[in-house]
């Protein structure tokens, strides 16, 4: 379904990824970890071209572009294959939750208004915000932020939904509506990847854990492999750290 085929970013000449090669089933659920700076965020902002990736193919369903010759049609069309959810929310403030879910449907699928505000209205009742759907995000909570931007991403109905550490911004009292409602995303066969520092969480929800370090994939495996048995040295000492 996803395959990601030499992928390579540098910054000031410094490679953040190099050479990332990746084949993600339909359904699947990948969570990436490693160290902080490492390359995790940019493997997701190249695989939906939020970051223009120096080199390497990326293939969602139909839909392939080569960084080589991306024409801005492809790139487009890879976007719509994909949804984003950003640790920061990245909601308009201007909007009621129910508007922010809606915007992506009216702007970028192109629903009559009144189609799109009874496809949010229901995505609201889904994550449990039925009630706040004239609500602006700053009379939101953290953790209620971040479910309306998940259930934006939701709305697009793409065939992979990206998350960059998506508590990482919660206070911890918020973080465990937003693992629940991943989880529930999960129950339905959502392909997903997953940048988290949310080890026990990895561990439940993971089909597959990718530990990375240097921007390169390091070790991947099932999360029982993975955090009982890593073979890699590199993967032993992280784990050694988070997981005290």
């Amino acid at each position: 379904m996803i395959r990601i085929q030499n992928l390579t970013k540098a910054y000031n000449g410094q490679k953040v990824l190099d050479g990332i090669n990746l084949d993600i089933a339909e359904g699947e659920i990948i969570v990436v970890i490693g160290p902080s700076g490492t390359g995790k965020s940019t493997l997701l902002r190249c695989i939906n071209y939020l970051e223009q990736p120096d080199a390497g193919i990326i293939s969602i369903g139909d839909t392939q572009v080569d960084a080589a010759h991306a024409s801005r049609k492809s790139v487009l069309k890879l976007r719509r294959n994909t949804s984003f959810v950003f640790q920061n929310y990245a909601l308009f403030a201007n909007k009621t939750a129910l508007q922010n879910i809606a915007e992506g449907l009216i702007t970028v699928w192109k629903k009559p208004k009144p189609q799109a505000l009874q496809e949010a209205a229901q995505i609201l009742s889904d994550i449990g915000l039925a009630d706040k759907a004239d609500s602006y995000p700053a009379s939101l909570s953290g953790g209620q932020q971040q479910r309306v931007g998940i259930g934006r991403a939701m709305a697009s109905h793409s065939q992979v939904m990206l998350f960059d550490e998506p508590t990482s911004a919660l206070d911890p009292e918020w973080v465990e509506e937003v693992l629940q409602l991943m989880k529930k995303l999960a129950h339905r066969k959502q392909t997903m990847v997953i940048v988290t520092h949310e080890m026990d969480f990895a561990r439940d929800i993971a089909d597959r854990v990718i530990f990375m370090e240097g921007g390169r994939i390091v070790e991947q495996g099932p999360p029982q492999k993975i955090f009982s048995q890593p073979d890699d040295d590199r993967t032993r000492a992280f784990l050694r750290k988070v997981l005290r």
